[in-house]
């Protein structure tokens, strides 16, 4: 009778072994054909299944040749993982992915697109940001924002994301002003819902093509 792997408690079925048929092996051990044709089966302390805590133990190497799909995986000791084609983590938004030490990223030709160091530094081959163009007045701009390139002419009124929140200390916009037709006697006014910009409640943009560059501080924003 052919069957794929079989739980024995080796203690409780009374063991067996030596004869065509039996079953050998440590109780919990995960059983395997000794020689073909014979029917006898053992197993090793290596494989074991404990069917109290549902836990299978496997002291070696495991090859799969096919794919492994588990809710968790729990892994220590890695020295190095070796991976082809393509890797998704998360399936969430609040899923959060923690490493401790350095981490590179290098195209095929091994040069380094992007590294972080384990003092904090960060070096990047190539950046690109956000962009957003401002197409029409009024408008109201939102997270996430880099620069916003005013391309409509005449008079402009941008309202700024609002800069309160602890997680958007640090935020950064960029407002250049794209137009090369002069605005005569229009200009770019900034505004912001909440807190302010350099103190006040608007901030203007006005001579040829301006730009300014704000950051918030979690509660207002502030030019530099």
């Amino acid at each position: 009778m052919a069957f794929g792997w079989a739980y024995v408690n080796c203690t409780g079925s009374g063991g067996g072994g030596g004869g065509t048929g039996g079953a050998s092996g440590p109780s919990g051990s995960i059983q395997f054909m000794t020689s073909s044709g014979t029917g006898v089966s053992s197993g090793s302390l290596s494989l074991t299944y404990d069917a109290t805590l549902s836990y299978l133990t496997l002291t070696g190497t495991l090859a799969v040749s096919g794919t492994i799909s588990a809710s968790h995986y729990h892994i220590e000791n890695v020295v190095e993982m070796d991976v082809s084609g393509n890797t998704f983590f998360g399936n969430t938004d609040d899923d959060v992915h923690a490493r401790t030490g350095s981490l590179t990223m290098t195209n095929v030709s091994n040069d380094i697109n992007f590294n972080v160091t384990s003092t904090g530094r960060t070096d990047l081959r190539q950046l690109t940001v956000e962009y957003t163009p401002v197409t029409s007045s009024p408008y109201t701009a939102s997270h996430p924002a880099y620069i916003l390139g005013v391309q409509a002419s005449g008079q402009v009124y941008i309202q700024l994301p609002s800069p309160i929140g602890t997680t958007l200390s640090g935020n950064v916009i960029m407002v250049k002003d794209e137009q090369l037709t002069p605005r005569l006697g229009d200009n770019i006014t900034l505004s912001t819902p909440a807190g302010t910009i350099d103190g006040s409640s608007t901030y203007i943009l006005t001579g040829s093509n301006p730009a300014i560059s704000l950051y918030s501080n979690g509660s207002n924003w502030f030019v530099f």
